[in-house]
């Protein structure tokens, strides 16, 4: 919150009655100057130096930078560049730009037609990612092409992505919304040759040609109100990214960020919603009792942990269907993925998925409690349109336990199910899963993958803790494919919880290494990158611990999962795990009535395998002809539109 109110203190939004411009003044009453005689002007935009990677040899350069009309244009510095944009109304960002103006108040006609710059990049075409390796860099993608940024200070980095990001999503709207026909030849363009840096010859007039839009194009929402998009889109970017430095490239090694998610974090164009969310559990209301672990487990080794009925204490206030969700705490790292792949980078694709694949056991560091077994028929939906993710889960069998999920994002949906084979031997638990992950982009790649084995130990003696071991195996339809070992814990190993893989292409050969930590980071090695090479860089990061830290030690992600208001509890169908009562009592500390509610459920439950054997189906999933995993049958969102549930047996009910 102060980031913003700092940022918000940097910006005033100036209108006329047609158009709103963004204006910033880094440098107070000087900034001001050079605007005043210019506010109802249609043509403004931003300027100023940034510098531009060149390579090894050249470093970074200073360059001229111009974004206008959805373009950005960049010139070369040769002593004082020319006020032409001061003269518009255009906002100069950073202290050091101002050194360069020429403080002529005309500027000749000849010096201005032969400007030329030395590159366009049309923003609609473009990908913006802001850097977690250096605060004040960022990149643009352009098809195969890159260009890297750095500018004088965080918060000029910061203004200039806000601008990048509003021009492009301006331009969109105007050629879009407020002109139909353009959306039948999509040109992009401007409107003056000379803010190209044009010149009258026949040759750059032939260049430019196709670039122009047409005359009486209307341009009075070419602008919009950067306090817009700060409530959308990059405030809460902003808020959910650390700054903080993650690499140095002094000397190539790894610096972890306070919150650093990727070597560069996307600034996703959307208009996901700020909701608020619950951060700590309800206080107890009764003190819990201490119990005999020992008693509770002598009479169980050797049996499938499915079948054994332990007390309410050994849980924690999750069924195994929400577990399923909190997979995807880290899901922008498939946003992530989808974008690389429309920029053409296969590669950073399967990166970014690896990365998620492992992010999915950072949640299980310091769970020493189980999961609630769900009954038959039992759901779980996750709405987290703050997250761009809509999620379904549905207990289909119950000997064997099968789950069933499906999850919908932003360009991407991934589906699988799980056998979860468990065997309970006193001091530690080992769970083998059965199942298949199936992600798949809008854009048709395909990617499958199985997780590892999990133990957990000293269940009666010692520390609880949990490890994963085995080789996960990611197959992907673009190209590429990743190997990742998860080595187990030995008890001379002092280095626990290491993963180390390898991407490869169709051929064999490696393409890139992965190595990290599950409960920690996970980092790749491209040797093939044009910055160098045995480079590291950040692919992901564990999120900040919780601030309300309970015994479950639960993130700030799982805290959330159980949250439930009175709006949502009327729109949920009565088989939601949300609505089971022994689950509820136990977040609440009424340890005694959970207790019974999870005996009583147990035997219910008992009756599910006669249900099975009578030809019971799942409601959400099916299993199509030929095929091995449960697939969403549809029609879930539909039915919570409408509110109508009479197909959803009320299974938590003290009915029998």
């Amino acid at each position: 919150m102060r980031k913003l109110m700092h940022f918000l203190c940097c910006i005033t939004a100036v209108a006329d009655k047609n158009t709103v411009v963004v204006r910033h003044h880094p440098l107070g009453k000087r900034s001001s100057k050079l605007h005043n005689n210019n506010s109802n002007n249609l043509d403004n935009g931003i300027c100023g130096i940034l510098y531009k990677w060149a390579n090894f040899g050249r470093g970074w350069r200073p360059r001229w930078f111009v974004l206008y009309d959805g373009v950005l244009f960049y010139y070369k510095i040769n002593g004082k560049v020319f006020n032409s944009e001061t003269q518009n109304g255009f906002t100069v960002i950073g202290k050091k730009s101002f050194r360069f103006i020429n403080t002529c108040k005309t500027t000749p006609s000849s010096q201005f037609l032969s400007r030329k710059p030395l590159r366009e990049i049309h923003l609609k075409d473009s990908t913006v990612m802001g850097s977690c390796s250096d605060d004040r860099r960022f990149l643009i993608i352009t098809g195969k092409k890159k260009l890297q940024l750095r500018a004088e200070s965080k918060d000029d980095r910061l203004i200039w992505l806000e601008g990048l990001f509003a021009a492009k999503k301006a331009f969109i709207t105007s050629d879009f919304v407020h002109n139909p026909r353009m959306n039948n030849n999509c040109k992009v363009g401007t409107r003056e040759s000379g803010m190209k840096g044009g010149n009258t010859s026949r040759s750059n007039e032939e260049h430019y040609r196709q670039e122009e839009t047409d005359d009486d194009v209307h341009t009075d929402n070419l602008f919009f109100d950067a306090l817009d998009c700060l409530s959308t889109c990059s405030l809460k970017t902003a808020n959910c990214y650390d700054e903080s430095s993650s690499f140095d490239s002094d000397n190539g090694e790894v610096q972890p960020s306070e919150d650093g998610l990727s070597s560069f974090m996307r600034f996703v164009e959307c208009d996901y919603p700020y909701i608020e969310r619950r951060e700590k559990l309800p206080d107890p209301v009764n003190e819990e009792k201490g119990i005999s672990l020992w008693s509770m487990i002598k009479d169980n080794i050797g049996k499938d942990l499915t079948r054994v009925c332990l007390p309410v204490y050994f849980n924690e206030p999750l069924s195994s269907l929400q577990k399923c969700f909190e997979d995807f705490e880290y899901s922008y790292l498939l946003d992530q993925a989808y974008e690389w792949g429309r920029t053409g980078n296969s590669l950073m694709r399967m990166l970014n998925v690896a990365a998620f694949a492992v992010s999915g056991y950072a949640c299980t560091e310091g769970r020493k409690f189980k999961p609630f077994n769900p009954l038959l028929g039992e759901t779980y939906e996750a709405n987290y349109p703050d997250k761009g993710l809509r999620f379904i889960s549905e207990k289909v069998s119950h000997h064997p336990l099968i789950l069933a999920c499906y999850c919908e994002g932003r360009g991407w949906k991934m589906w699988g199910d799980t056998n979860l084979k468990s065997k309970f031997w006193g001091p530690s638990i080992q769970l083998d899963p059965v199942g298949v992950l199936n992600l798949e982009f809008d854009d048709g790649e395909v990617f499958q993958w199985s997780k590892v084995t999990t133990s957990i130990y000293n269940l009666v003696i010692g520390k609880v803790y949990c490890d994963h071991f085995g080789t996960m195996h990611i197959q992907g339809s673009g190209g590429y494919s990743c190997k990742l070992k998860f080595k187990k814990q030995s008890i001379m190993n002092r280095n626990p919880h290491q993963v180390h893989g390898v991407v490869q292409d169709n051929s064999g050969k490696t393409a890139a290494t992965v190595f990290g930590k599950w409960d920690e980071s996970l980092n790749y090695s491209n040797v093939s990158m044009d910055l160098g090479q045995d480079m590291a860089y950040l692919l992901w990061k564990q999120s900040k611990q919780a601030n309300f830290q309970t015994k479950y030690n639960f993130t700030r992600f799982a805290i959330t999962l159980n949250e439930l208001s009175p709006d949502l509890e009327e729109k949920l169908p009565p088989t939601d795990s949300r609505l089971r009562p022994d689950q509820r009592f136990l977040e609440n500390g009424e340890y005694e009535v959970a207790n019974s509610e999870k005996l009583r459920l147990e035997q219910r439950q008992r009756q599910a395998s006669q249900m099975q054997e009578k030809g019971w189906k799942p409601r959400w999933f099916r299993k199509p002809k030929g095929s091995d995993t449960y697939q969403y049958r549809g029609g879930y969102w539909e039915a919570r539109e409408t509110g109508k549930w009479e197909s959803c047996p009320h299974i938590f009910s003290e009915e029998t």
